[in-house]
């Protein structure tokens, strides 16, 4: 039986981190809304017994399961993607619970003010809340990450234990994002950050994903999506 995935077609979003944990580890899985541009989607969210609030969310058999921590925290363990026991699975959640605020953080430097608006009605705003997102919790957010692989006890190769985990698959992630948001901040942070940038590269360059980044499966980064890439708010 295959995983059914739902989310919006046309962007990569909070869905790729479902899609990375799916890609990484081979999984049967069916990226619904890029056959129907979200009809199913819309259909089963005014459907199904315990209705997700937003997309992502992802079905298998009779189980839908919505938000990206809640998903990968009940994929990792049958996608080989988290490590054993509860302690260090809540670990691996808390880990992917920070990043996702990060996400947040990130989406809001170019919609600070008003969710439904336009960038274009909001730019002095975003301009002031990119400022302090470049200059100060880009890093601290990245280098808490390099803090967790230099702290590992089982090495800095990997986020949690000594073998690749969806956080570690998140992390690709949101560097990936803040890289084509905010290069140029982006840039400096990983100079001192160097266990992150490794990260970064040993996903990139697992043979899987590999071949997923090179495929028409992976959504390109646009201007529809979380890290949206406006040159005057990078500096």
């Amino acid at each position: 039986m295959a995983y059914e995935l739902f989310y919006w077609p046309t962007i990569q979003g909070r869905g790729e981190f479902v899609r990375l944990a799916f890609e990484a580890a081979g999984a049967d899985y069916v990226d619904v809304s890029r056959h129907d541009d979200g009809k199913a989607m819309t259909d089963l969210m005014n459907q199904a017994a315990t209705p997700p609030f937003a997309p992502p969310f992802v079905r298998l058999g009779d189980r839908t399961m919505g938000q990206v921590a809640t998903i990968l925290a009940w994929l990792g363990p049958q996608l080989g993607l988290s490590p054993d026991g509860d302690s260090d699975r809540a670990w691996l959640n808390q880990i992917q619970l920070t990043l996702a605020d990060l996400v947040v953080e990130a989406h809001d430097t170019h919609h600070p003010v008003d969710l439904m608006a336009y960038y274009d009605d909001q730019k002095p705003e975003a301009a002031r809340r990119a400022e302090g997102f470049r200059q100060h919790r880009i890093a601290k957010f990245l280098t808490w990450a390099e803090t967790v692989l230099t702290r590992n006890p089982r090495g800095a190769d990997w986020m949690a234990g000594d073998r690749l985990t969806y956080a570690d698959l998140s992390l690709f992630q949101v560097v990936e994002g803040l890289t084509y948001a905010f290069p140029k901040a982006t840039r400096r942070v990983l100079q001192d950050t160097l266990k992150v940038a490794a990260v970064r590269d040993r996903v990139a360059a697992l043979p899987r994903i590999a071949a997923y980044l090179d495929s028409e499966r992976r959504i390109p980064f646009n201007e529809d999506g979380i890290f949206r890439r406006y040159p005057e708010l990078d500096a």
